[in-house]
C-alpha cells in the first residue's frame, strides 16, 4: 500500500566533513620528505535498529509534537527528525509522487516503468507512475536519485530510512520481479547504511524472510497487516521489531488483540493529519 500523502523533491550536495579535512592536513604535516601521505581511514558508518515494542507515531503527513509516551516518529524526508526521539524517513523510493511526475517525465523519462505501447504504468490507487528498476542500469540511476533523500535524511538526523512502495512489482503487470525489487533495495540499503542509517522494510508481507536479510533490511514498517493477517509474516523475519500502522478502528483492535503486547501498533487517520483536522485520530495499544 502506498503512502496517503504527497510529498515533494529535495536534492543536497554531499559535504566534507571539517574532521576528514583536519586529517588531511595533519596527514600531509607529518609526512616524510619525497613521500606520499596515506589518506586517513574514514571510520565505519554504524546504525541502530529502533527499539523493539515502542511507543510509535506515524507522522508522515504533517509532523507535530509527539504524544506522551512515543520514542520512535516516522515522518517525511522534507520534514525534520523529532527531537530526542528515535526520527524515521519516509521517501517513496520505488514510485513517483503525484507532484513530482512532470519532474520525472522531463528529468528521467528512461526510468518510469512504461509498458508495450510505451504507455506510463499507474498506480491506480495512488496516481504514481511505477519506477522502472529493472535492469542494473537503471537501478544504479535511481539509487543516485533516491540516494540523495537519503543522504538528506541522514544529514538532518534522521536514525532510519522507510522506502515506499516495496511492492510495486505487484501492480506492474509483470514488468518487474520480486528479484528485481530486492535488487534494488539492496542498493538503496547499502546507501543507507553507509549514511548510518537502519532501513525498514515497507509492506510487502510476501517477502521471504532470506530475501527481506538479503536486501539488507533491519526491521519493518507494516501498514494493515491485522487487516490482511499478515503480521506473523513481519515477525517471523523481524521479531517484535514491526511498527504497525491501522486506519480501520475494528483492525486497531484485532491488531492490538493479537500482538499489541509484542509490537508497536497505532491508528492513524489516513490522511495522517496533525492534531486541531477534524479527521485526526492517534490510538495506541
Amino acid at each position: 500500500m502506498a503512502s496517503p500523502r504527497k510529498r515533494t523533491r529535495i536534492v543536497v550536495a554531499a559535504a566534507v566533513t571539517a574532521a576528514a579535512v583536519a586529517a588531511l592536513v595533519a596527514g600531509i604535516g607529518t609526512a616524510d620528505a619525497g613521500t606520499k601521505p596515506k589518506p586517513a581511514a574514514a571510520p565505519a558508518a554504524t546504525w541502530t535498529a529502533p527499539p523493539a515494542n515502542a511507543g510509535f507515531d506515524y507522522q508522515i503527513g504533517q509532523p507535530y509534537t509527539p504524544p506522551s509516551g512515543v520514542t520512535v516518529v516516522s515522518r517525511d524526508y522534507t520534514a525534520s527528525p523529532a527531537a530526542g526521539l528515535y526520527s524515521i524517513c519516509y521517501v517513496n523510493a520505488f514510485q513517483t509522487q503525484p507532484d513530482a511526475a512532470s519532474w520525472w517525465q522531463t528529468n528521467h523519462p528512461d526510468l518510469l516503468l512504461r509498458d508495450a505501447d510505451g504507455n506510463e504504468v499507474i498506480d491506480e490507487d495512488w496516481n504514481e507512475i511505477l519506477l522502472d528498476y529493472s535492469t542494473a542500469a537503471k537501478r544504479t540511476a535511481l539509487t543516485a536519485i533516491v540516494g540523495q533523500w537519503i543522504d538528506t535524511c541522514a544529514t538532518k538526523g534522521f536514525k532510519a530510512v522507510e522506502p515506499d512502495n516495496l511492492d510495486s512489482y505487484t501492480r506492474s503487470g509483470n514488468l518487474l520481479t520480486a528479484s528485481q525489487a530486492v535488487a534494488y533495495a539492496t542498493s538503496l540499503s547499502t546507501r543507507a547504511h553507509t549514511k548510518g542509517l537502519a532501513i525498514a522494510q515497507k509492506n510487502d508481507a510476501d517477502l521471504s524472510t532470506a530475501n527481506a536479510k538479503k536486501a539488507g533490511f533491519d526491521f519493518a514498517v507494516a501498514e494493515e497487516c491485522a487487516d490482511w493477517n499478515e503480521c506473523d509474516a513481519y515477525t517471523a523475519t523481524y521479531g517484535n521489531r514491526v511498527f504497525v500502522i491501522e486506519y480501520d478502528a475494528a483492525n486497531f483492535k484485532k491488531a492490538c488483540a493479537s500482538h499489541g503486547s509484542k509490537l508497536s501498533i497505532v491508528q492513524r487517520d489516513r490522511d495522517v493529519t496533525a492534531p486541531g483536522s477534524r479527521t485526526y485520530v492517534f490510538k495506541s495499544c
